[in-house]
């Protein structure tokens, strides 16, 4: 099994939880760091992975989707200046923590996340996708996991229409039927998340929906008659955005000499950070644990 981090959902997650008065001797803050880097260490001593491979996004405006659609993720204020400095930090700790790191200004975190899925797919190794983005649920075959840690927990192939109403392979489509306000995506216009879910039971796909478009007043829905119209004359908007909504499983990502395998933490290099950052001897400690434990 190989452990894929989607790292942004928990640096945010740590920024947005954490006591914001957690600063370093020149006062920034070190919120972010400190939570993501217990996190990180929990996962470590608790999970003990064979393969891990922790993913960040690196950039919004240089995104092949952003050359696309322009508007993609255009309703997200830009990150606070504290916050990307603790950004660059978490990724500095990942490194010294022995673990493959990696972002690209192209691509997404989700999009380095589904070619490491689909090339442990192609050696037989099963993947453990740890995130709370529900984008992320379509790569899960039956082999797999999508892991909410610290939330709802693993979740299977078979229980992912529990939590997100659809199969993971319908998820893309869902979204661009439906739309997605998080990134900014329009969608169908008139068309929610209950009609795209019936839609999607009915017909499979949004290839087969719209190949059948003479058909969907027989889908049980409100709004059925005017539905077939609606998604005709919203066609392009649909294929639009779900070039938008899939995610890309060739991207590049550079992986150092141990792969996926987790490395000894460079402990001096942790040490030199965390004196930077003002972090005491607990996570220090823990740091110790893992590296007896990889070592």
């Amino acid at each position: 099994m190989q452990y894929l981090i989607d790292a942004s959902v928990y640096v945010f997650r740590a920024y947005y939880s954490m006591p914001d008065d957690m600063v370093d001797e020149q006062g920034n803050p070190i919120n972010a760091l400190y939570g993501f880097c217990r996190f990180l260490g929990d996962f470590m001593e608790q999970v003990k992975p064979e393969y891990i491979a922790v993913l960040f996004d690196e950039s919004l405006t240089s995104l092949y989707r952003t050359e696309i659609y322009p508007e993609y993720k255009a309703n997200r204020d830009p990150a606070p200046e504290e916050l990307k400095r603790q950004f660059v930090q978490c990724r500095r700790f990942t490194r010294a923590f022995g673990l493959l790191e990696c972002g690209h200004p192209r691509y997404e975190a989700d999009d380095l996340i589904g070619t490491l899925v689909t090339e442990g797919r192609a050696a037989g190794i099963p993947s453990t996708v740890v995130s709370r983005d529900k984008d992320l649920a379509q790569l899960i075959s039956k082999q797999d996991i999508f892991w909410d840690f610290a939330g709802k927990g693993k979740v299977t192939y078979e229980k992912i229409p529990n939590y997100f109403g659809v199969w993971p392979e319908q998820i893309a489509d869902f979204l661009a039927l439906a739309g997605d306000s998080v990134d900014n995506i329009k969608g169908v216009p008139g068309v929610g998340r209950k009609t795209a879910i019936a839609l999607l039971e009915h017909f499979g796909s949004l290839d087969d929906i719209y190949a059948n478009l003479e058909s969907v007043h027989e889908v049980n829905v409100r709004g059925a008659k005017t539905l077939g119209a609606k998604l005709k004359n919203h066609k392009d908007d649909a294929i639009l955005a779900r070039q938008l909504t899939g995610i890309a499983c060739d991207a590049p990502v550079e992986r150092p000499a141990a792969g996926l395998t987790p490395v000894a933490p460079d402990l001096g290099a942790i040490n030199a950070l965390y004196d930077e950052a003002n972090i005491g001897m607990a996570l220090r400690r823990q740091a110790e644990r893992v590296s007896d434990l990889i070592t």
